[in-house]
C-alpha cells in the first residue's frame, strides 16, 4: 500500500524542480478505475482536456482552482469535488497535491 503523505512530499519536491512545476504518480491503475496523485506548484497549471466517464479531484496539500465552462471552484487541503463532465482545467494557487480518483469507458 502506498503511502499518500510520503508521495504528496515526494512529487511536490519534484514538482518545484521541474521546469514545468508538475509531478505525477499513478497509483493504482485497474481498469476501470485509476488514481493519480499530481503535485503542481504555485501558478501551475493542468490545461483544459477532457473529463473521464466519472471522476473526482481531492485536494491533498495546498489549494487548486478547478477550471470548467459551466463555474470554476476553488478547493483547499481535504476538498473532495466531482469532476465536471465537460473540458474542464486544473490550476494551483499555491503549492498543492491533488488525488485524482477516475473511471474510465
Amino acid at each position: 500500500m502506498d503511502d499518500l503523505n510520503a508521495l504528496a512530499d515526494e512529487h511536490l519536491t519534484a514538482a518545484r524542480a521541474s521546469a514545468h512545476g508538475r509531478s505525477a504518480h499513478r497509483l493504482l491503475h485497474e481498469e476501470p478505475l485509476r488514481q493519480t496523485v499530481i503535485a503542481l506548484t504555485s501558478g501551475s497549471a493542468l490545461d483544459e482536456h477532457n473529463a473521464p466517464a466519472a471522476a473526482s479531484l481531492q485536494v491533498l496539500r495546498g489549494r487548486v482552482r478547478l477550471t470548467a465552462a459551466s463555474g470554476d471552484v476553488e478547493l483547499s487541503a481535504g476538498g473532495l469535488q466531482p469532476i465536471p463532465q465537460e473540458r474542464h482545467g486544473l490550476l494551483a494557487l499555491e503549492d498543492s497535491v491533488v488525488l485524482l480518483t477516475a473511471v474510465n469507458d
